[in-house]
């Protein structure tokens, strides 16, 4: 695979338009559609919201990254289920089979290799709904944070299912952020989730780019990167679904809040 590797030392992402195709696209979104149709959350709702990190008391949260759970949006009030929720996660790549099939096809496998991955796990998945009108905004924020490895080696395959732009919500990234240090950790204290600072220094004041992306297109992020998206104030969704990979050749530390104590990780065999 040709990428743009100068690019992505350089910048810290890469935008590889095209990668899925409209065929995996749609089969992801009518998968999630039957997920969500056969879901029923009962009396209990767990919103998902990176302002306050409410969710990371609740074991349904805890407890879901080797599971398939579901997750509301913060401002979801009277809505149905399907235009209510925030994310599906954690363990699609693992658990359902379409995801599964399009997250381990030999694509996927080929940039993994080419980015250097040695012995590359597939550790976290996601479908991200960024609902019309409600999408919730996601801070500044890098991967690293909440999927850590000494060393540091994860990165995330953002991929749109949706056209994504500034109207509803796409992906801004600080060019160049990945050369600095890594600023919080967000783990496990006993039974607890804490978040520690590591670094008061302020994010670089670069200028943030929009990562613009048609249907299809696949964002890379360095897991240093400093990335966030705007709110959803449109009328249209922006779906994306998300995978992080991490190297089976580094230590993944065992307080990540990310545990799958009865399901093993695997790459793309």
């Amino acid at each position: 695979m040709n990428l743009d590797l100068a690019a992505y030392d350089r910048d810290g992402f890469l935008v590889l338009k095209d990668f899925l195709s409209v065929a995996d696209c749609d089969a992801l979104q009518a998968r999630a559609a039957e997920l969500v149709a056969a879901f029923d959350p009962g009396p209990a709702r767990t919103v998902f919201s990176t302002r306050d990190q409410g969710h990371a008391r609740d074991r349904y949260f805890q407890e879901s990254g080797g599971a398939i759970r579901f997750f509301f949006e913060d401002e979801a009030t009277d809505q149905p289920v399907a235009l209510a929720l925030n994310k599906i996660g954690h363990a699609l790549h693992d658990l359902d089979p379409v995801f599964d099939r399009v997250s381990r096809q030999p694509r996927v496998a080929e940039l993994a290799e080419a980015l250097g991955f040695r012995q590359p796990l597939l550790l976290q998945s996601m479908y991200l709904f960024k609902q019309p009108h409600i999408g919730g905004e996601v801070g500044w924020h890098q991967d690293a944070t909440y999927l850590h490895t000494r060393p540091s080696t994860v990165t995330g395959l953002w991929i749109a299912l949706d056209d994504a732009d500034r109207d509803n919500g796409c992906l801004m990234a600080l060019p160049d952020g990945h050369r600095g240090p890594l600023r919080q950790r967000f783990h496990r204290s006993g039974e607890a989730m804490v978040t520690d600072t590591l670094d008061a220094a302020p994010w670089p004041t670069t200028s943030p780019v929009a990562l613009e992306a048609r249907r299809g297109t696949l964002v890379v992020l360095h897991g240093l990167l400093p990335h966030a998206s705007a709110p959803n104030r449109s009328g249209r969704p922006r779906h994306a679904y998300a995978l992080h990979l991490i190297d089976g050749c580094a230590e993944y530390a065992s307080d990540n809040w990310l545990q799958r104590p009865d399901l093993p990780l695997r790459g793309f065999a």
